[in-house]
């Protein structure tokens, strides 16, 4: 099974390399790029993930409904993606149930970072999708952690998909700068073994991100974004069906557990 999520969140990652945006063009920017999305998944009868913090749900609201009516999961992605709290948890929750009118069941913590499972559990979640199980510079050292889903805290953890044996990550970074081949082959392999696959992008990746004066982003960045993402999202998802595997939300994967 092919499980497809979307991080949708105010745009602050130019931040991390010293450049500034305006808040309303930060919304701007994630609406642009979820309605792409949402375009390319009604076209390929794809049902997603779409892990939203509450403070863009709070200011993007066509797409919240959008989101729902479309038969997608929206799933809680923190308050603010660049401030976290532990009372964020359960009020992220509470406030993208009362902005869609439906119950949230899964999380994301912002960037992929460490979270209290007990915290997790505390604040009404039954899964948790936040760790990517593969090292990455700077970033993530998680080798030790299981490639696939494990119960901790009474929370089902679903970590992101990395390939057999060299854990080579399958994110949306990969996506960018791998031959689409290779990617694909990666994925066949990953499936093979594990049954199913997450995999998780973002709204801004279908920007022109190439703009090193605005975003401040280096090229493995910023390489096949916009028009190539949207492209070559299209052209994945279009080899998804055709390879005939079953999509559907994290949700409907959890629950079928």
């Amino acid at each position: 099974m092919v499980l497809l999520s979307f991080d949708i969140e105010e745009f602050d990652m130019a931040f991390e390399y010293g450049k500034s945006i305006s808040f309303q063009e930060q919304i701007s920017i994630s609406v642009t790029g979820t309605q792409h999305i949402l375009d390319l998944l009604q076209k390929h009868e794809i049902k997603a993930t779409f892990f939203c913090t509450a403070t863009f749900a709070q200011h993007a609201p066509e797409i919240i409904s959008r989101i729902l009516d479309e038969g997608h999961e929206l799933a809680s992605h923190g308050y603010y993606h660049s401030d976290f709290k532990p009372e964020h948890l359960l009020e992220s929750r509470l406030e993208l149930e009362r902005l869609s009118g439906r119950t949230v069941t899964g999380y994301r913590m912002a960037r992929m970072m460490p979270v209290d499972e007990e915290e997790v559990r505390k604040a009404g979640y039954v899964y948790n999708s936040s760790i990517n199980p593969t090292w990455l510079p700077g970033r993530y050292n998680n080798l030790h952690i299981s490639r696939t889903y494990f119960n901790d805290h009474g929370v089902l953890q679903l970590p992101a998909s990395v390939s057999p044996q060299l854990r080579f990550p399958l994110f949306w970074l990969s996506f960018h700068n791998l031959p689409l081949w290779l990617y694909k082959y990666l994925v066949k392999r990953t499936i093979r073994k594990d049954v199913y696959l997450n995999v998780y992008f973002h709204p801004w990746e279908f920007t022109d991100l190439r703009d090193k004066n605005k975003f401040g982003f280096p090229s493995y960045v910023s390489r096949n974004s916009g028009k190539q993402m949207i492209s070559r999202m299209d052209n994945f998802m279009s080899w998804v069906k055709k390879q005939h595997y079953k999509t559907g939300t994290i949700r409907d994967f959890v629950s079928s557990l």
